[in-house]
């Protein structure tokens, strides 16, 4: 049986970090589209898969998994053997990973929401501009991008001089950020600005930002 991703068909958010985790895995996958203007996550038949009724979900034959962090830690561990390896068998290594993805969902994600909500969510609703949330939203941002940029001085990726988990998941809400005119993730410093640029040139990345997430199952 196929796998199947309950998602929007939007790169952003956490259904694009699984799709991009399954196009770097080279996993086939059937994408079950779901409309959240038209409430379809909150379908009695949804919540029995994810009781809070949110995307994604996968479906792996019968194995109900949500929470789009599990799903790509559990589709790299599965696939281990193909595609792009995410996760390091060694001891310490994976450990370096588990270290970097603990930053990016504490620190990292709370500030790029911040400004994303300022910057993104609010024009597109028509609610004003507050220029002191947006100035302390990006500050936020600012601060861990400092953080990163020591880091970054040190090794080519977060978690070492391979590119693993712990990076893809800075793309939930990030590639937002220049699309809005907000360059942050370029012009805090040239290590982060390198760090960014590698992932943003990612080939699975450059076609799921391109045509958004489509099955590959055939």
């Amino acid at each position: 049986m196929v796998l199947k991703l309950y998602a929007r068909t939007g790169w952003g958010g956490g259904g694009g970090l699984v799709a991009l985790t399954l196009a770097e895995k080279q996993i086939p996958f059937e994408l079950v589209a779901i409309s959240l203007a038209q409430k379809e996550n909150k379908t009695p038949e949804f919540l029995a898969m994810h009781p809070f009724g949110e995307v994604p979900v996968i479906d792996d034959d019968g194995f109900i998994l949500y929470e789009s962090r599990a799903i790509c830690r559990y589709l790299a561990e599965k696939y281990a053997h193909q595609g792009t390896p995410l996760l390091p068998t060694g001891l310490q290594e994976r450990a370096l990973v588990e270290q970097a993805a603990s930053v990016e969902f504490a620190n990292f994600f709370p500030a790029v929401l911040g400004v994303v909500t300022e910057f993104v969510r609010k024009p597109m609703s028509g609610k004003p501009a507050d220029d002191a949330a947006s100035a302390a939203a990006l500050t936020a941002l600012s601060a861990v991008l400092d953080v990163y940029e020591t880091i970054l001085a040190k090794r080519k990726f977060l978690a070492g001089d391979e590119f693993t988990l712990a990076d893809l998941f800075h793309f939930s809400y990030a590639p937002m950020l220049a699309d809005a005119g907000v360059p942050i993730m370029t012009s805090t410093g040239p290590n982060v600005a390198r760090w960014w640029n590698d992932l943003i040139s990612r080939p699975a990345w450059i076609k799921l930002k391109e045509e958004g997430i489509k099955g590959t199952a055939t």
